[in-house]
């Protein structure tokens, strides 16, 4: 009953991370001519994914404060507050006043809300990933940290689901989905209140009887310091890891109705649809990871095949229509969630316990906030300064390249390693 009770509070704090980002992402086509009415489409898009990326820029601010918090009064601390944190932003967003009402002020009350949302889940996936893995036997690590990313697919697939719906309806409808993420925060609050708390846990919280240095202080600091290699190459690995997720599930819906002309909902059932087939691959590629050929492998074959597919299937999108949008959407869904089902235990098996949250959530926000989250703006920038549609296949090759090359020179565990 424990380990059960463990794995749903450590799952349902990505559900509403994910939930939350993945919403944002999939409605900025909607909150563009909210928010950002411009007379030209791309500056309003523009607009609308800059919101989007300015609260993945506070996401690593968010990890060196949050993980120290982790770090030294515990992960079960960390856990809780973050969830009350993302919670109250994701309310505030679907309470905000539209440009029609006030103004140049409402894109600025956006942007500020997401600040402070970008900053709430700057502690969050990491706390859950390391609890979970820390709490694992050794050769069930893999499959304990894609929980993480399971729980992360269940918040997207809900998102999918719910900007179908918004979009369905019209109106004032969009602001539902921003609302209903407050009632996830709470049920994981609920959750995670009552989770037993580590014995090194409580240990940090007895009070310091000494003058503490830098790297005392702030643990991100001392693995920068002492680990600066393994920092390196897990920043690569996860800008990559980043660009691949928000340019695959995030940006293909968009690119889809915006440059091949399909309708939303049409391409939100597509997103819908590859969130599903997440959700089943998630957890067999952390099991696959445990058992065969070792997390470093698995995670190359992964970002190679979306490196050498890549051009391939966004030309699809705009030359095949909707038979295309379905192909390219299912097969980087795929080979994304291998990546997320294998990289959590990857990720945190890289560093020691004295500083694994502050290190590991400061490489993975750097890389998933500024790489991923500015991904789609990128993305846009790309076709309008090239004038081609396919320009963000070249960008996902390039970064999925890397990312695969950094894997390979990373420390590997599970299977035979």
């Amino acid at each position: 009953m424990r380990s059960v009770r463990v794995v749903l509070a450590g799952a349902i704090g990505n559900v509403v991370e994910w939930y939350d980002f993945g919403l944002y992402g999939l409605l900025a086509p909607v909150l563009a001519g909210l928010f950002f009415p411009f007379e030209d489409r791309l500056a309003a898009l523009l607009g609308a994914y800059g919101g989007f990326a300015v609260g993945f820029a506070m996401r690593p601010l968010g990890a060196v404060v949050l993980g120290r918090v982790g770090d030294r009064r515990g992960r079960k601390f960390v856990l809780v507050l973050s969830v009350i944190l993302m919670g109250g932003a994701t309310v505030g967003l679907g309470l905000l006043p539209t440009y029609a009402a006030i103004g140049i002020g409402a894109p600025l009350l956006l942007i500020a809300v997401r600040m402070f949302q970008g900053f709430s889940v700057g502690g969050e996936f990491v706390g859950s990933v390391t609890y979970l893995v820390e709490t694992a036997p050794e050769e069930r690590r893999g499959l304990a940290g894609s929980v993480a990313n399971l729980g992360a697919t269940i918040g997207m697939l809900l998102a999918a689901g719910a900007a179908a719906l918004a979009e369905m309806k019209g109106g004032e409808m969009w602001r539902a989905p921003f609302l209903f993420g407050g009632v996830l925060a709470m049920a994981a609050f609920v959750l995670r209140r009552h989770l037993p708390e580590e014995p090194e846990d409580a240990e940090r919280n007895e009070p310091r009887r000494r003058a503490e240095t830098l790297r005392e202080r702030w643990p991100a600091w001392r693995a920068v310091v002492e680990s600066p290699k393994t920092m390196a190459l897990a920043l690569v690995f996860t800008c990559g890891y980043g660009i691949s997720n928000y340019l695959t599930m995030v940006f293909l819906p968009g690119f889809a109705h915006e440059f091949a002309h399909l309708s939303e909902s049409a391409a939100l059932k597509a997103n819908t649809a590859g969130q599903a087939l997440a959700l089943a691959v998630v957890p067999l590629a952390g099991w696959f990871s445990d058992r065969w050929m070792g997390r470093r492998w698995v995670l190359a074959l992964a970002f190679f095949g979306q490196a050498g597919l890549a051009w391939a299937l966004f030309g699809g999108v705009l030359r095949l229509g909707d038979p295309g949008l379905w192909t390219a959407q299912l097969t980087l869904a795929g080979l994304l969630a291998v990546v997320m089902g294998t990289a959590p235990a990857m990720l945190s098996e890289q560093f020691p316990r004295e500083y694994r949250v502050s290190a590991h959530a400061l490489v993975l926000n750097v890389g998933i906030g500024i790489a991923g989250g500015t991904a789609p703006m990128l993305a846009v920038a790309l076709i309008r300064g090239t004038g081609s549609a396919v320009a963000p296949a070249a960008y996902l090759a390039v970064a999925c390249a890397a990312a695969g090359v950094a894997a390979c020179l990373l420390k590997s565990g599970g299977g035979t390693g």
